[in-house]
């Protein structure tokens, strides 16, 4: 500030006529006239989340630098070198994150507002697609996300106010500004990250034994419980992946009671899996599988698997896509599943767009597309249900993903509709009863031999509480039968923020 106050002070001089006594007794008149700040307004404390640090199979994302303690700029400023940037998520944009980065600005800051869901929808798209790109472009640059308040808004106002009068006033207005307005420098109270050495992945396993001999096929479902953002104590994955988890444990719930009924009892055996790890290329389920096939002689999966069914993202929309690696074939129980799925979503549910969708897996790619790839490596038949069309979506890792933006009605509908459909395929109903649906009340007698569908309420009310708490502070245990913990190769998450305090003062001249 003293620099450009000087810079400012001898163009002054060089093009002014007036006496040399009068300018520079103008500031320190300036000075002495201005009142005081208040005690309450030298200071103000808000949290901050940094953006991701991590490094997956030998490639480092997101920002390597913590710590922060810059005079504060907006993004209107005409030199953001050594600055702090403010920008707002209104004001946000790819090419004006870049041009901060080109001017090694001292660090980014950017502004959430506080209901998320008034945000405008083509704003939140634009964010959904700029956050993988901001990830995979290491910087040394710290980046930070605050959520707005009265008093961070008025920090913002009154920087922007200065950033702007200084690109457009007088060098005698410069002056006159720099004297009298208010300065903000940011300061980090965290130190420096440092890498997590071992990463604990905890999955859960639980299991519905079939009632027949011991060589029953088994039907495998799966959903990873984790969610992924560009800051990870702001993702709350309500829809990638808290709707996925929540139609899990839906039907775990809808199973358990046919089960426990010995004419309900069916000859297959459901495996439930809730992995880990699933945004960092599927952790979890990779050590599943090697724990299961490679590490042991006495497995469900190394037995009879009929299929894997793979859920993810499954709570707004009127889409569903089965993708898969390898179409399934005809006469197989998987191709079974995928005709029960379109003959149910064609008479019950009409709204429903339903369609296969067929990728290879690419093994150049750094980080596989859907989790049934997992499976399918391991030669298991596998596809993924999902409302998205595209492994690429950018709903599927945002920290936009919040509650409200997923419909309690739509993820009742698709729970309905895949519970039909696997009943349909484990009760070999598909030509002895018409598609009508299933009724919604449990039976009260096991002889009634009504099937209980999915309860709404249960269903909303899981993923309310999956999606409240963002994925850094939430459990991630759970009750099963089984609860293997994995020590991954560590992807070296360091999500915690810290604390930025500015410090507000009145800015001298010379």
């Amino acid at each position: 500030m003293l620099e450009e106050a000087g810079e400012v002070l001898e163009n002054m001089l060089k093009a002014s006529c007036l006496p040399l006594g009068f300018i520079v007794f103008l500031p320190a008149v300036l000075l002495l006239v201005a009142p005081p700040l208040p005690a309450a307004d030298a200071a103000h404390e808000f949290t901050v989340y940094r953006m991701q640090q991590y490094d997956l199979q030998g490639q480092p994302y997101g920002t390597r630098n913590a710590v922060l303690n810059t005079e504060a700029r907006t993004i209107d400023a005409d030199v953001l070198s050594r600055r702090c940037v403010l920008m707002r998520l209104l004001d946000f944009s790819y090419e004006r994150y870049q041009r901060a980065l080109r001017q090694s600005a001292g660090a980014v800051v950017i502004i959430l507002p506080r209901a998320m869901a008034a945000v405008p929808q083509d704003v939140i798209r634009q964010f959904m697609e700029i956050e993988p790109e901001m990830l995979a472009m290491e910087t040394i640059v710290p980046v930070y996300f605050a959520v707005e308040d009265d008093a961070l808004l008025s920090i913002y106002e009154q920087t922007q106010a200065a950033s702007t009068s200084q690109g457009s006033a007088s060098a005698a207005e410069v002056l006159l500004h720099t004297a009298t307005a208010n300065g903000f420098q940011m300061v980090t109270s965290g130190v420096q990250s440092k890498a997590v050495s071992d990463w604990l992945i905890t999955s859960v396993e639980g299991r519905l034994t079939g009632l027949g001999g011991e060589d029953l096929p088994t039907i495998v479902i799966v959903a990873h419980y984790d969610a992924f953002g560009v800051a990870p104590w702001l993702s709350h994955g309500a829809d990638s992946n808290g709707s996925g988890i929540s139609v899990l444990l839906e039907l775990t719930r809808l199973f358990s009671r046919l089960y426990t009924y010995k004419r309900t009892h069916a000859a297959y055996n459901l495996l439930f899996f809730a992995s880990g790890g699933g945004k960092f290329n599927y952790q979890g389920t990779k050590r599943w599988l090697e724990d299961n096939l490679d590490h042991t002689d006495s497995s469900l999966l190394q037995d009879n698997v009929a299929f894997v069914l793979c859920l993810d993202t499954l709570g707004r929309g009127n889409s569903l896509h089965l993708h898969v690696s390898k179409p399934p074939r005809e006469g197989t129980l998987q191709h079974s599943f995928l005709r029960e799925l379109e003959t149910v979503a064609a008479h019950q549910f009409p709204e429903v767009r339903f369609s296969m969708v067929h990728k290879k897996i690419n093994l150049a790619e750094d980080i596989l597309a859907w989790e049934h790839e997992r499976f399918a490596i391991r030669r298991l038949p596998a596809f993924t249900l999902s409302h998205l069309e595209s492994h690429r979506d950018g709903q599927r890792s945002s920290i936009m993903d919040v509650r409200s933006r997923v419909d309690s009605k739509t993820l009742t509908r698709n729970t309905r509709l895949i519970a039909e459909a696997l009943t349909r395929v484990i009760y070999n109903l598909t030509e002895k009863v018409s598609p009508r649906p299933l009724p919604c009340r449990p039976p009260t007698r096991p002889d009634h031999g009504r099937f209980p569908a999915a309860d709404p309420a249960g269903t909303a009310g899981l993923g309310d509480g999956l999606a409240d708490r963002p994925a850094a502070g939430r459990p991630a245990g759970g009750q099963g039968r089984h609860v293997p913990q994995h020590v991954a190769a560590p992807p070296r998450p360091l999500p915690e923020g810290g604390q930025a305090a500015p410090r507000q003062g009145r800015q001298a001249g010379p």
